[in-house]
């Protein structure tokens, strides 16, 4: 089993605590890999040991200390993160799409009709799972729902209905009793 390694740490715990305060959430795990190797200056502490303390996966402390060791502290508060993917759809179509799926009254029936929808609308050729992806994340949508009602129904016949069943409802039921043998 190899030795931990002895690593000297230039900053007080005061500087390092102060940099973990301003630190993004991407940054703040260094620092404090940074801190604990401050505390166990003297006697060394284990990649292994360390990453259980910080909470990360002990080939990221191998990166970050040989980061700190070739280029200091400087190197360890810089992330080279780009950052997330810009959206498919814009606010205005967002609003257009979310309109048009909660409208009971709409007619699609899956989406691929959505899809059809979209590409008439907007004029923007995207693929199918990524629409299916965003829909599900932003409106909470399903492959295979049932609907309430046919959007095609006949409210007036709807009320007409009820009107009628009504009255066959007020009748009493006869009910036929079998003949039971003792």
């Amino acid at each position: 089993m190899a030795l931990p390694k002895h690593i000297k740490v230039k900053e007080s715990i005061s500087e390092l605590k102060a940099l973990l305060k301003k630190a993004s959430p991407l940054i703040a795990p260094r620092i404090r890999m940074i801190i604990e190797i401050k505390k166990n200056e003297s006697t060394g502490i284990s990649k292994i040991a360390l990453a259980y303390l910080v909470g990360v996966d002990p080939n990221s402390v191998q990166t970050w200390r040989t980061l700190y060791l070739n280029k200091g502290i400087e190197a360890i508060l810089i992330h080279n993160k780009t950052g997330f993917r810009p959206s498919v759809f814009t606010k205005e179509e967002h609003a257009s799409i979310e309109k048009k799926l909660k409208d009971p009254k709409n007619g699609l029936r899956g989406y691929v009709e959505l899809l059809n929808w979209i590409e008439n609308e907007f004029k923007k050729q995207i693929k199918y799972n990524t629409l299916l992806k965003y829909s599900i994340k932003n409106f909470g949508s399903k492959v295979k729902v049932a609907r309430k009602s046919h959007i095609k129904k006949d409210e007036d016949a709807v009320d007409a209905f009820k009107k009628t069943s009504v009255k066959s409802a007020e009748r009493p039921l006869k009910i036929k009793k079998k003949n039971t043998k003792k």
